[in-house]
């Protein structure tokens, strides 16, 4: 995540962002525990992380991607990380907690996850905090308050 454009400041957009860290440090504790040897905690682990990522999905897609689309701007883009969204949902949904690859697969899984969320922060977020017009930020706002945050917003960053 950079620092220097100050999307972060836009506050949805820096929600999002703050969703991001959240989840990769579900991720990194599924990592640990899998380092550990400590396989029979990971489905629950993965459970948390899989519901988190699909309200966080939900929340970029039917705002900030919406209201680019609708825009015209970046749809390509846009659709490419869409895409990504359905590859992690398939992924995810492919795995098999039996599977001596198991490791693995969550080992790839998670690197593409941190890929992608660094094409979001570096790239649309930023983008869409100077080209998204006010019909465009009414839209993720409205978005934004009827999906609201995983994220403990009144404290530091705990979770429901």
């Amino acid at each position: 995540m950079c620092d220097y454009c100050g999307c972060r400041e836009v506050p949805v957009v820096g929600e999002l962002i703050s969703e991001h860290r959240h989840l990769q440090d579900e991720a990194d504790h599924i990592r640990r525990a899998m380092a550990a040897g400590d396989l029979h905690s990971i489905p629950e682990r993965l459970r948390h992380l899989v519901s988190h990522l699909a309200r966080h999905v939900s929340r970029e897609e039917d705002g900030i991607f919406t209201a680019l689309r609708r825009q015209g701007d970046y749809v390509d883009e846009v659709a490419d990380l869409e895409g990504e969204h359905r590859w992690l949902d398939a992924a995810i949904a492919d795995l098999d907690p039996e599977s001596p690859e198991l490791v693995a697969t969550l080992s790839e899984l998670f690197d593409a996850l941190e890929l992608h969320i660094q094409r979001e922060d570096l790239g649309i977020f930023p983008v869409s905090v100077v080209t998204l017009g006010a019909e465009g930020w009414d839209l993720v706002q409205r978005v934004h308050d009827d999906q609201p945050t995983f994220l403990d917003t009144t404290g530091p960053e705990r979770v429901s």
